[in-house]
């Protein structure tokens, strides 16, 4: 595109040459006996034309570099400086051209003639350069808005864009159920984003052999036909795909960082992976462990001890919320409710648990 526009100056300028200049440099050449066939417009337009474009012809790549080198940086510029720019431009050429009227009138040449250049060249940047490097002033002149306000407006932006940004449910949490009691509670806004390759797996998962693993799956399955049912946040298909990754897990991690989406998992290895890839991640585990009643070392608590524990003479039991509680010497106690002290608590995005001795 910048070589036919080079070639259309081109074609402009060495005709208009051509048709001015040629019929003075016949007369130089020949006086008064110049041609009929040279003192044509038609003939000294073409004659212009070609020789404007044999005499230049090593420049046009050089023009073409330099209006690719302009096109570039224009691309890199922001519309807003290249706006205030062209019009710092405008108003600085306005300037020098009424500074220029009176200068006119001078009659030494090289004053009249050369000043109103040089005043052009110097307001016209000037223009450019006040344009360019004052323009957030200028845009609180013309809007009417003082600097404080247009904060406040960039913070509501912010925090209207991190709202919406999209979350996307990964297979665990949609089996494990409790997204859709926390959608309903408002407590996650949407848009809540449902990968198709998710849905996929989720109907694998139903379709197995193993009763577990397809009671999970159809679980899973009834768990999105209420949340496609939910009216209180938008609930979107994602019906993108990435066939160059297998895993369901990398799929949704890839979606997540084009479309800058946080996961909504309880997986603890998910977890991990976009913590370490610096994506956003909601894990329903810490949210349930923040909300869980805080238990704090040398508070007594009431037990079931219901079963050992992996190391030696430990005793298993669980607070009414599923926290398991680790009673050291407890294995002594199974099926009785004593009273224990507990001793520490261990928090992990994979849960809580407690360890507590019996109090006698």
């Amino acid at each position: 595109m910048a070589k036919i526009l080079i070639y259309i100056c081109y074609a402009i300028v060495g005709s208009t040459l051509g048709v001015v200049g040629a019929p003075y440099l016949w007369h130089a050449i020949f006086g008064n006996d110049v041609s009929p066939f040279l003192d044509n417009s038609i003939v000294n337009t073409i004659i212009g034309l070609i020789v404007f474009v044999v005499l230049f012809s090593w420049a046009i790549k050089h023009i073409e570099r330099g209006l690719r080198t302009i096109e570039s940086f224009l691309a890199k510029t922001s519309n807003t400086s290249v706006l205030f720019g062209s019009l710092g431009l405008i108003v600085g050429l306005i300037i020098s051209f009424l500074l220029s009227l009176p200068i006119g009138q001078i009659e030494v040449p090289i004053i009249s003639n050369v000043l109103p250049i040089l005043l052009a060249i110097f307001f016209g940047y000037l223009g450019v350069r006040m344009g360019i490097t004052r323009k957030e002033e200028w845009i609180n002149i013309i809007t009417l808005k003082n600097t404080g306000k247009k904060k406040q407006a960039e913070a509501v932006v912010k925090e209207k864009e991190i709202k919406e940004k999209p979350k996307f449910l990964d297979t665990s949490v949609v089996i494990d159920g409790r997204i859709a009691d926390i959608i309903r509670t408002g407590f996650l806004e949407g848009p809540i984003m449902i990968p198709l390759f998710v849905l996929e797996e989720l109907q694998h998962i139903a379709d197995s052999s193993d009763s577990l693993k397809r009671t999970k799956g159809r679980r899973g399955l009834d768990i999105l036909n209420a949340l496609q049912n939910e009216k209180q946040v938008e609930v979107k298909m994602f019906e993108g795909d990435y066939e160059d990754i297998t895993e369901v897990d990398s799929k949704l991690v890839r979606a997540a960082k084009e479309f800058e989406g946080i996961v909504v998992t309880n997986d603890y290895n998910l977890n991990k992976v976009c913590e370490f890839q610096k994506i956003p991640v909601l894990n329903i585990n810490d949210l349930a462990n923040a909300v869980k009643p805080v238990v704090l070392p040398g508070e007594k608590l009431n037990l079931l001890v219901v079963k050992d524990g992996k190391e030696r003479n430990q005793g298993i039991g669980y607070l009414d919320d599923g926290t398991m509680i680790v009673v050291e010497e407890g294995r002594r106690y199974i099926n009785q409710t004593i009273d224990v002290v507990v001793t520490s608590v261990l928090q992990t995005s994979a849960g809580r648990m407690i360890f507590a001795k019996a109090h006698k």
